[in-house]
């Protein structure tokens, strides 16, 4: 059973609007991540009564820190004060990473077909490259960890993972699961709710 933890996907990229694997590369949020950003933290500022009850946890990357400090900042809290850890960065697409499936059919014809034949299980070629399962098996313990009220800014792979452990979604659901970069995830007991 998890405590109350609200749950924010980074806002939008560049890389996000051109539908390019970003994985582990560190990019920055366009103007409209960065509005994103700012009304996730107002929509969070309604439904958290007393910040000081909250501890505040973001991905290490530039993309998901900038939208904590642009949350806090909508909260009327010190932007800075938040901790990062490192378990919650993207999952690593290995040699995929910066390309869209386009360009990954030209240099590999079929590659994008392999990988939607078992999405979750699928293991991009490349050093250091993740399942969805075995970034589950990473971020899982984050979250088992979680003992009080919490705000988590993160990315979309390790959203899916969420659906997949907390509600026992079935892989290929999970996998395929659209996360919105303008909503708040719920976590709360077993459940998950979008608000």
């Amino acid at each position: 059973m998890y405590p109350l933890v609200y749950i924010v996907r980074h806002g939008q990229t560049a890389w996000n609007a051109e539908f390019r694997l970003q994985g582990q590369a560190d990019t920055d949020l366009n103007a409209l991540g960065r509005e994103q950003a700012t009304g996730n933290g107002r929509r969070l500022a309604q439904l958290v009564g007393d910040p000081g009850e909250f501890d505040f946890v973001a991905s290490p990357m530039r993309r998901t820190r900038e939208t904590m400090e642009r949350i806090r900042a909508a909260m009327k809290l010190d932007p800075l004060a938040y901790r990062t850890d490192i378990r919650l960065v993207e999952v690593n697409f290995g040699d995929w990473q910066s390309f869209t499936f386009a360009e990954l059919e030209t240099q590999s014809p079929g590659a994008s077909r392999f990988r939607a034949m078992d999405k979750w299980n699928f293991q991009p070629p490349g050093e250091g490259a993740e399942s969805y399962q075995m970034l589950l098996e990473r971020v899982k313990p984050v979250f088992d960890e979680i003992d009080c009220k919490t705000v988590c800014v993160t990315h979309g792979g390790v959203m899916r993972t969420l659906f997949r452990f907390v509600l026992d979604m079935a892989e290929d659901e999970a996998a395929n699961l659209e996360i919105p970069q303008d909503r708040v995830l719920k976590l709360e007991g077993k459940s998950l709710e979008w608000l």
